[in-house]
């Protein structure tokens, strides 16, 4: 469905783990916590920051979660540098890449996957010469691949046993919350679907922060023992402390395991940042890698614009996220394709729809355009004047339908139909899917 891509592709916020507070998480009282998923989710209209794996165990290091020791390197021969220098019995060699998938990935060089493990230090420079410079492709990816520009040359740990720990903030409990299992190293939904028993829930008092309590019994739930148990609370705090340095809307470990050695370590992260909070976390946000951002998604950020390509031919012009979804669900219903989901925002001013136009006109897909406007704090004089002058200066060439309701909405008819412009006015969301789906028929 063209609603479930765009809405999970919209919703950055809305993690795994928030889904799976959504099924039910066992808390100390053993109850189930049941949450509306759609409140786990912040729809935003800016972009959300993307780190890189290797950045990610960087902002865990420096708060004193342990990591396996690693260097990154963005030519062959300091990978292989990077490789004898770890002196370690065996060496994982990590394409830095935001897609997931990266293992059963392929490079257009032949290589086939992006992580390889060796215990020979001297064949790091070989791999990396074939990673470097070259797309890998994965289930994530888009078909042409994403260039690799540095790799992770780090230590590779045996484990033992593999556990899923996580913290998020959660509206339900005005606040973070632990989230573990002892069975880590695999897609947590399932683990929630099939052994819900498994799953352990600690609310945190954001004023007292992690108890010596709670970090113990999350540690002897995720099935830590003796030294260890200790061992894994102590991670736990660090790893709260790192949530709340860094302004996080969630740090998840998959996995925290343990070694034969008898360590805890951190050896996946995914870390997720509260974007209000970019005027304070300065040194974070400057490590966003934005090289593998759409384009059209970036430009439309700089304007507070929410712009996410669809595969269609009628491009959707609304404002806020359950109405985009909602409109691209009813072009579909009858018969055409969204072209792509545009989300105007709150605050509009005329410059915003100009810009808005600007990103929709050069998509060579489409042919035409839906404006599907509900004005509560929107005000629709100011879509109507901005609509018009887009059309002027834009000299736009494809059929242009305009649905407007709210606020000085008659202001609004009053200024398209004086345009003189070809718009087509719809009465209602239903009669403005079909007009544009008929004015493409008629092309």
């Amino acid at each position: 469905m063209v609603l479930h891509s765009a809405l999970f592709r919209v919703n950055m916020a809305a993690s795994i783990v928030s889904q799976t507070v959504a099924r039910g998480l066992r808390g100390a009282s053993a109850n189930h916590l049941f949450l509306d998923k759609f409140k786990c989710a912040r729809v935003s209209s800016r972009r959300w920051l993307n780190l890189q794996e290797y950045q990610s165990k960087k902002l865990m290091q420096e708060s004193g979660v342990t990591v396996q020791r690693f260097y990154v390197a963005d030519n062959a021969p300091d990978a292989l540098q990077a490789a004898k220098r770890l002196g370690a019995k065996e060496i994982v060699l990590k394409a830095q890449i935001l897609a997931g998938g990266r293992g059963k990935g392929v490079f257009d060089s032949g290589l086939k996957g992006g992580v390889h493990l060796t215990k020979d230090p001297s064949v790091v420079g070989e791999l990396a010469k074939k990673m470097l410079g070259y797309s890998l492709t994965t289930k994530q990816t888009p078909k042409e691949g994403v260039k690799v520009k540095t790799v992770m040359v780090a230590e590779a740990l045996d484990i033992t046993r593999e556990t899923y720990f996580a913290i998020l903030m959660d509206r339900a409990c005005n606040g973070p919350v632990m989230v573990g299992s002892p069975q880590g190293g695999m897609d947590i939904e399932e683990v929630a679907d099939k052994t819900p028993e498994l799953i352990f829930k600690e609310v945190i008092d954001i004023f007292e922060g992690v108890r010596d309590d709670q970090a113990l019994r999350m540690a002897a739930n995720l099935g830590f023992k003796g030294p260890l148990e200790r061992q894994a609370a102590d991670q736990i705090k660090r790893l709260y402390d790192l949530f709340l340095k860094v302004d996080a809307t969630q740090v998840e470990v998959n996995p925290l395991g343990e070694t034969p050695e008898g360590q805890v370590v951190c050896f996946d992260a995914k870390i997720n940042f509260d974007d209000n909070a970019e005027f304070r976390q300065k040194a974070v946000f400057a490590m966003d890698d934005m090289s593998e951002s759409d384009p059209t998604e970036m430009e439309a950020a700089k304007w507070d614009l929410k712009y996410i390509g669809l595969d269609g031919n009628i491009a959707c012009f609304v404002n806020g996220a359950g109405l985009a979804m909602a409109t691209c669900d009813i072009i579909d219903l009858h018969g055409g394709k969204p072209a792509n989901f545009l989300d105007l925002g709150g605050g509009v001013k005329e410059k915003q729809v100009y810009e808005a136009f600007k990103l929709l006109t050069a998509d060579p897909k489409v042919e035409a355009i839906l404006v599907n406007i509900f004005g509560g704090i929107v005000n629709c004089a100011i879509i109507a004047n901005g609509i018009t002058k887009a059309c002027r200066e834009l000299e736009l060439k494809v059929p242009l339908v305009v649905r407007l309701e709210g606020t000085n909405v008659q202001e609004a008819k009053r200024i398209l139909s004086e345009s003189g412009l070809p718009i087509v006015a719809a009465n209602d969301l239903e009669d403005a899917a079909k007009k544009a789906v008929a004015a493409i028929a008629k092309k």
